[in-house]
């Protein structure tokens, strides 16, 4: 499978009308997954290794899969229909029985913050990531525009 993927990572959150705007994407090309606020607020602590109070889901499933010796592989964003994105999420557990792999459908962003979370790879289905328009230059006017509000803002000072 893995010669029909490509690795990702997410390249930035910008809040947008109707939840967050998840950048996902590699040098060559960048897309947007739509996401609610609060799993946006999520990944976003995931990625900066926030400190909870409490355990969220996914602090909870990733402790109920260690409890049981289960290692999720890997997350695969893998296709798109009716302007809804389609993940895959890859569990392995080993016993003294053997290897078992299980796929398993979840929202692309369940498995973004599991990923984060877990610090494991992230994976676009090829024929998806050739299909998505490229923001790539969108995600740097972004980025661009941040970059002078904080100059701005030091101006300020």
């Amino acid at each position: 499978m893995n010669a029909d993927v490509t690795l990702v990572q997410i390249r930035g959150i910008v809040p947008a009308h109707t939840g967050a705007a998840i950048f996902l994407g590699n040098d060559e090309k960048v897309f947007i997954i739509q996401v609610e606020t609060n799993m946006a607020h999520v990944i976003g602590n995931f990625l900066r290794d926030a400190p909870k109070e409490r355990p969220l889901t996914h602090d909870l499933l990733t402790n109920v899969y260690k409890g049981f010796g289960i290692e999720v592989e890997r997350v695969v964003v893998t296709e798109l229909k009716n302007s809804t994105y389609y993940a895959r999420m890859i569990l392995k557990m080993e016993n003294e029985l053997g290897t078992k792999i299980v796929e398993l459908d979840a929202r692309p962003s369940d498995c973004l913050a599991i990923a984060c979370a877990q610090k494991i790879p992230m994976f676009v289905a090829n024929s998806l990531f050739d299909e998505v328009e490229d923001m790539s230059d969108f995600l740097n006017q972004i980025n661009e525009g941040s970059a002078e509000d904080s100059e701005e803002d030091s101006d300020d000072d």
